[in-house]
């Protein structure tokens, strides 16, 4: 990342645009960057050229060197609301589904759509399943126990996430795929690798992307379980398990599942760093049931 910064905003900032009065230079998941990068990115931010705008977009400001953020003018793009999306999706999905499904959304219309298909329901129930399961009262985790296995190795909860993410990326695989065979018959120059190449990255592009959202939605039923324990059920975002949150949260120490939460958020940061999913995941699984051990 260090690299990419310097090679690509702060050596090329220094070039006046040929044509346009302007270059803009746009940092997506800017807080994914590590120390070294903000601060390489530091003096270009201190004093660009006149004809440069560095724009940072994050969702955790907080992770922003402090040096970073002074030095920029926050701007907040607030989401659509829930009401708003529910009003969108209609009679979709069963009342509870579609609140539930209209707060995991972030306010995406098209976030709140997936969780609503048959793979989106899939992969939900694979994130709410390991926030049971590392809890250690699922009638699987009561069978390891007895047996004297560990949660995590005799009831991998945290493989289902994978496969579900691994299902999505062959659906995106396949529809890319029929898609660019379909234009290479109507007339664009494509050899069969170009399209299996580009298939394949969709694929594998899709199947990151869908992993990072189970996890945030397994770090929501660990919030939604927080704000139970809490006394604040108002705020869950898993409206269609409420019940079950209730019941868990009956005499839950709420400081718990705020830093289960953590642990997830944590393995998300892990992962955009190319560390081996499956490594990760399980290891996460045994981080969280030493939380609620």
């Amino acid at each position: 990342m260090v690299e990419e910064v310097r090679e690509r905003v702060i050596r090329a900032s220094s070039y006046r645009p040929f044509e346009a009065e302007k270059r803009v230079f746009v940092i997506e998941a800017a807080e994914q960057m590590r120390d070294e990068s903000q601060n390489a990115l530091l003096k270009t931010l201190e004093e660009p050229p006149d004809f440069v705008h560095l724009i940072l977009l994050t969702a955790e400001p907080s992770m922003l060197l402090e040096t970073i953020a002074s030095r920029c003018q926050p701007i907040d793009f607030a989401p659509l609301p829930p009401a708003a999306i529910e009003a969108a999706l209609g009679t979709e999905a069963p009342a509870d589904e579609l609140a539930a499904a209209a707060r995991l959304s972030a306010g995406d219309l098209a976030r709140a759509r997936f969780l609503l298909s048959n793979s989106g329901r899939d992969l939900r129930a694979a994130a709410l399943e390991l926030g049971r399961a590392v809890e250690g009262d699922s009638p699987d985790t009561q069978h390891a126990s007895a047996s004297g296995e560990s949660p995590s190795t005799a009831h991998p909860a945290w493989s289902h996430l994978l496969k579900a993410a691994e299902s999505v990326g062959e659906e995106a695989e396949a529809t890319t795929r029929e898609l660019l065979e379909e234009e290479a018959e109507a007339g664009v120059k494509r050899s069969a690798r170009d399209i299996s190449d580009e298939a394949k990255r969709a694929g594998r592009r899709r199947r990151t992307e869908t992993l990072d959202l189970a996890l945030e939605l397994n770090a929501s039923w660990f919030r939604d379980l927080a704000a139970t324990a809490s006394g604040a059920t108002d705020v869950v975002f898993n409206r269609d398990h409420l019940a079950d949150l209730q019941c868990r949260a009956a005499s839950l120490d709420p400081s718990r599942p705020r830093r289960a939460a953590e642990l997830v958020q944590d393995t998300r940061r892990r992962l955009d760093l190319n560390v081996s999913e499956e490594l990760a995941l399980e290891a996460l699984a045994f981080r969280l049931a030493a939380v609620f051990a």
